[in-house]
């Protein structure tokens, strides 16, 4: 099982090179296939396969969204992470939803191709926003509960935002870690306060693993270092809840301050997608301050079995129909123990990329060539996976909400949902 590819476009960029090869010496490919009349060619292409592209949706709760990004200690050791918050009421410019070229480039070398691709991607794509108001001042005034996001095998911090921007729209703070145990595509930190001063960024690329006889003991090595980034993470936010001082090492405009006092330190949860959802299972097991976790479409492969009487807290898996194995399904079941609050469902007619934001951003075409698309419509599958998760969250958070309207989303009810009898 390969988990979290990201095929998007590269497919078919790879196929048009192809057929119109370019000479990879240039030094600037892009001013080369600029240069002849292939570009016209190709970009009426994209602008053709790209006419009926979706976008992220906005969220649908009562909190209008903010957005901002947070490093603490420049070095590799620090934590990035991306806020989702409910923001205060005003014009603000939308957030960038890939903020640095060389994400896309980190992308390519995830799936193997060119780096030319990944520039590719970024010219088409490095203009797409999504609908959070960056660095809006925080809506004042209540104490949120607080979910920690873990990312996929390839991803990064800013590609779950659809369900960042859902959950703050319904009064939660979300901070999406970005990973720095080589499993993301694209990660960068600071050399030293020179650096940090010219924003002279170092990247971490993504490590490719040749031999999959040495999966397992690498994976499980990162999925100890990304329990240990979400509770780094925690500690972070709960250390400007308290009033602490810590600097924002990114040139940002949101105050900090603003954080103090406003998070139920009651109520914390953590969540991710894939290789985050295998982060979940690994960071309650760590770390009890997590009162329960949601996993998105887990894979299971990086944890070990000493984990199945492990974990205390209520634990969620909302899984895709086209993703899952029978071996990975039994994984999930090894923690269905009698005295623990367990719920397994599945999404009918879904795929792996109805979580991240690439199902969204890509029109039909190229969503169900390369599978970000599933049968089941992409709206409707994460708002399923949306509101299953806050019923979840209301219930184990003990949160005084409406979100119990959804209750029978837990439990498999509905007409696009398969509940596991087994669990």
């Amino acid at each position: 099982m390969t988990p979290y590819k990201l095929p998007v476009i590269f497919c078919l960029c790879g196929c048009l090179v192809q057929v119109h090869p370019f000479g990879w010496s240039d030094l600037d490919p892009i001013k080369h296939i600029k240069s002849t009349g292939w570009y016209h060619n190709i970009q009426n292409l994209m602008r053709a396969t790209f006419r009926d592209k979706h976008q992220i949706p906005k969220g649908k709760g009562s909190y209008s969204v903010g957005c901002t990004d947070l490093m603490s200690d420049f070095t590799v050791k620090g934590s990035l992470l991306r806020l989702y918050y409910p923001s205060q009421d005003g014009e603000y410019h939308s957030t960038v939803w890939i903020p640095n070229k060389e994400y896309f480039v980190g992308l390519s070398n995830f799936l193997g191709l060119h780096k030319f691709m990944g520039k590719f991607l970024a010219y088409y794509f490095g203009s797409v926003t999504t609908p959070a108001n960056w660095n809006a001042p925080l809506r004042t005034g209540e104490k949120y509960p607080l979910i920690i996001f873990s990312h996929g095998l390839g991803a990064f911090r800013t590609i779950y935002s659809a369900i960042g921007i859902e959950l703050a729209s319904h009064g939660f703070i979300v901070a999406a870690v970005e990973h720095r145990d080589e499993s993301a595509s694209a990660t960068f930190y600071f050399e030293n306060e020179a650096a940090v001063e010219r924003d002279n960024k170092s990247w971490l690329p993504y490590k490719c693993l040749h031999l999959q006889k040495t999966e397992y003991p690498k994976r499980h090595r990162q999925v100890l270092q990304r329990a240990e980034e979400c509770s780094k993470a925690l500690n972070l936010i709960l250390d400007i809840n308290e009033g602490k001082t810590v600097k924002n090492v990114l040139n940002s405009t949101f105050d900090l301050e603003q954080l103090k006092n406003a998070i139920d330190n009651k109520k914390i949860a953590v969540m991710g997608h894939s290789f985050g959802g295998a982060t979940v299972i690994q960071t309650l097991s760590e770390d009890k301050r997590f009162r329960c976790g949601i996993a998105l479409d887990a894979w299971m492969v990086p944890l070990s079995d000493e984990l199945y009487d492990r974990v205390p807290q209520p634990l969620f898996f909302i899984n895709s129909e086209n993703f899952q194995t029978s071996e990975n399904i039994m994984k999930m079941r090894k923690f269905c123990l009698l005295d623990k609050e367990r719920k397994i469902i599945t999404i009918k007619g879904s795929v792996h990329q109805n979580f991240p934001d690439f199902t969204f951003v890509t029109g039909k075409v190229i969503g169900y060539i390369f599978t970000l698309k599933g049968d089941i419509d992409s709206d409707v599958a994460i708002d399923l996976s949306n509101k299953a998760s806050l019923a979840f969250l209301q219930k184990h958070l003990d949160l005084q909400r409406n979100f119990n309207q959804w209750d029978h989303l837990i439990e498999g009810e509905d007409t696009n949902l398969i509940r596991d009898n087994k669990c």
